[in-house]
């Protein structure tokens, strides 16, 4: 009885020391993510086309002083801020000239990418422009890519950023819905069009949270943020097609960046 209660009072005391160093290792890691720099990596979802207010130097890049990085950042002064999102990304362009600023130091990362190796701009152009039929094919050949390379390219994009920083929490965010459903007359597209937009999203975001998780990353989902502000809600936080500003087409407002993005990478990061 008395070895019994011995070995009781062990194990009791290791699982509290146990538990002080779990502790003590968050409130490091907590430090360490307030202390260290952050890098904005991405496409325009991150860089903040549709937002406006652009950072004249960033160019056609299109960085805004309203994206969720740019805001991330003035409200919570990490030691150093990298903003090297791009309107147009692809995984390609993300590894080819956006890690630059990574180091052993880095504590956070936030990307947005995939859409655009999916064939975004593409899709949105034949759902605009051509039949039901013609988009719901458009979007299949894309999700056949979803399936079949993208996890492949997303897989070199979030290795080369580990590589480069090793210590960082590095945060994927996806994409929102684009459509309200159950609208009628909505901007003359189709229920099936914008249903098969919306699953287009879905397909993505389900991809990319795979790979994300299984290099150890955290996804934010965007959607649930958006769900209410979709286009044709009437409390829009996208842009419906722009005729006289094409590039800002199905992209978040300054609403969306602040009001969808920002909170999800705040409770993320």
């Amino acid at each position: 009885m008395r070895r019994s209660r011995f070995t009781a009072y062990v194990a009791s005391l290791l699982l509290a020391v146990s538990a002080a160093l779990t502790g003590t290792a968050t409130a490091q890691a907590a430090d360490t993510a307030a202390t260290g720099g952050y890098v904005a990596l991405g496409d325009s979802y991150s860089s903040g086309l549709g937002a406006g207010s652009y950072i004249s130097a960033s160019g056609d890049c299109k960085r805004s002083t309203r994206a969720y990085p740019y805001l991330w950042a003035a409200a919570n002064s990490p030691s150093s801020f990298d903003f090297t999102a791009c309107s147009g990304a692809r995984t390609s362009d993300v590894t080819a000239s956006q890690l630059g600023p990574l180091n052993s130091t880095t504590a956070l990362v936030s990307i947005t990418i995939g859409g655009n190796d999916a064939g975004f701009a593409d899709i949105m152009t034949t759902c605009v422009l051509q039949s039901d039929s013609a988009c719901v094919s458009r979007i299949n050949t894309a999700k056949a890519y979803v399936d079949s390379t993208l996890p492949g390219r997303l897989d070199s994009v979030y290795s080369a950023i580990r590589a480069k920083a090793p210590s960082a929490h590095v945060v994927v965010l996806g994409y929102p819905r684009f459509y309200k459903l159950g609208v009628p007359s909505c901007l003359g597209l189709s229920e099936t069009k914008r249903r098969a937009l919306n699953d287009a999203a879905d397909y993505i975001d389900a991809a990319t949270e795979k790979r994300a998780v299984d290099h150890g990353f955290t996804f934010g989902d965007v959607r649930p943020a958006f769900t209410g502000h979709e286009i044709c809600s009437g409390s829009s936080w996208m842009h419906a097609v722009n005729w006289l500003n094409i590039p800002e087409s199905y992209h978040p407002t300054a609403g969306g960046q602040s009001g969808g993005y920002l909170p999800v990478l705040d409770s993320a990061a």
